[in-house]
């Protein structure tokens, strides 16, 4: 990370229990050396034993990982840059509407035969990641699930889990995937508008679908991350983390370049957006 984007992550990092008072063993390693490596294992696909002299042992980014995995930290992090980019950007740091979709990627010998299937439609055996977004495409919710996984069973999941989150989202846009009765049940039970978005029958070749086309790039974003392009992770948790981490990059880039900015250039782009 560069000293402006360390900047961005080190107001939005959850604080550690033992400088709260709450207990706890002071950390033997800065947080940004952890944080780099990190980052690095995510953008470039490395094994955990193959990782550069230049950052803590491996096994110590591991356990580091691992804590930030099980206690939801990563999460907290990207939910906290995420509100920072929406206010950079103009919006409210919470958002009123959602996109939802699934991105189907193959496993590797790691994944274990309990938690990957195979997607008839894609014919990827592996697993599906589950995404919502906002209108901006920056992520709300993922969901890690095997590749026999239907969209609608995932969303089943997910929206009640996001209608507690984000009260204030009342509808998602989505493509033919999540018709049927998913529908109605989102709006009898959740109170949520599943507003289909589909391609009509004399549409050909490529076509940006309005809406959809937003979280069709947050998968595009997630794909430029090489721990992304395969599952690797033998949980599906730590796949949930890693893409948690690979849009904490991302973000935290646009901050650091939109803090860079001079003032007048700063207004003009939040008039744009």
């Amino acid at each position: 990370m560069t000293d402006a984007q360390w900047a961005v992550v080190r107001d939005a990092l959850p604080v550690p229990a033992w400088m709260e008072g709450r207990g706890g063993q002071p950390e033997g390693y800065c947080h940004r050396q952890m944080l780099d490596a990190i980052f690095y294992l995510t953008d470039n696909a490395i094994k955990w034993r193959a990782m550069p002299c230049d950052f803590p042992a491996w096994d110590r980014v591991y356990a580091f990982f691992r804590r930030w995995r099980n206690n939801g930290l990563a999460r907290e992090l990207h939910d906290r840059l995420r509100g920072k980019a929406r206010e950079a950007a103009g919006r409210e740091a919470e958002p009123t509407a959602a996109i939802i979709d699934s991105q189907s990627v193959k496993g590797a010998a790691s994944v274990p035969a309990a938690s990957r299937g195979y997607d008839g439609g894609k014919k990827i055996n592996g697993r599906r990641r589950h995404v919502i977004t906002d209108s901006l495409g920056l992520l709300l919710m993922v969901l890690v699930a095997a590749g026999n996984v239907t969209d609608r069973q995932a969303a089943q999941v997910m929206l009640p889990q996001l209608r507690a989150r984000f009260r204030k989202i009342t509808l998602i846009w989505a493509d033919s995937g999540y018709t049927g009765r998913l529908v109605t049940w989102a709006k009898e039970r959740l109170r949520l508008t599943l507003q289909i978005v589909k391609r009509s029958d004399d549409m050909t070749g490529f076509v940006v679908l309005p809406r959809r086309w937003c979280v069709e790039r947050t998968l595009g974003w997630l794909m430029r991350s090489r721990r992304l392009v395969r599952d690797f992770e033998s949980l599906p948790a730590s796949s949930e983390t890693f893409v948690y981490f690979s849009m904490a990059m991302l973000m935290s880039r646009r901050l650091a370049r939109s803090a860079c900015r001079p003032q007048s250039e700063q207004s003009r782009w939040a008039a744009v957006a």
